[in-house]
């Protein structure tokens, strides 16, 4: 399944308040209750790479709405789409030109198939998003790391690493990241020390 669907209608949502008014009523089903919206954020400006064909460049601006079940784009054009959380393999925020953006990693690898991408790129995709304010990058992040931790993946043997105390530093300059345990042999990396700022303000969180 690919990391972005493209939708034409916003997914069904209500607010916090909304929600509190629908469980005091103990519904039925817990699980008929709509996922409460997060965050939303108008004027924003995405990138994708690679583009998508069904999005002309008209449909790269509009309304983010950060959901507890999805991250979700809509256009003033009416298309957009959505990205499921387990598909945001990182997020962070960006200070490169052309300005402070919330920077994601997609994974597009198909599921289920037991075969191995020849090409690791391949079966990645990157996500920007650019808000009018440039100081919402803060509020977006923390909303977009609240829904993500709704949702957290199986562990892989590569989580005890990062529960030994490592932390990852993005290179912006590649697609790599390199993981530190803090060790006296280890050093960060030029790239490594002008980012790791971000560490040191949470600001980075892959997962």
């Amino acid at each position: 399944m690919p990391a972005i669907t493209i939708i034409t209608e916003l997914p069904h949502f209500v607010s916090k308040e909304e929600h509190a008014e629908i469980t005091t009523r103990t519904p039925e089903d817990f699980s008929d209750i709509p996922p409460v919206i997060r965050r939303k954020d108008e004027n924003v400006r995405v990138e994708l790479d690679p583009a998508l064909p069904n999005l002309a460049a008209q449909d790269l601006t509009g309304t983010l709405y950060v959901i507890e079940s999805a991250l979700v784009f809509m256009a003033p054009s009416g298309k957009g789409f959505q990205i499921e959380y387990p598909k945001i393999t990182l997020h962070a925020i960006s200070r490169s030109v052309p300005g402070p953006s919330i920077y994601c990693q997609l994974d597009e690898q198909v599921e289920d198939t037991g075969e191995v991408a020849d090409d690791e790129d391949a079966a990645m995709s990157e996500l920007n998003i650019f808000p009018a304010d440039a100081t919402a990058v803060e509020g977006i992040f923390d909303a977009l790391s609240s829904c993500a931790s709704l949702h957290p993946d199986p562990k892989t043997p590569g989580d005890e690493l990062e529960e030994d105390g490592g932390f990852s530093v993005y290179d912006e300059n590649s697609t790599t990241f390199e993981v530190f345990t803090g060790g006296p042999d280890e050093e960060l990396s030029e790239a490594g020390r002008v980012r790791s700022d971000f560490v040191n303000d949470n600001r980075f969180k892959p997962y």
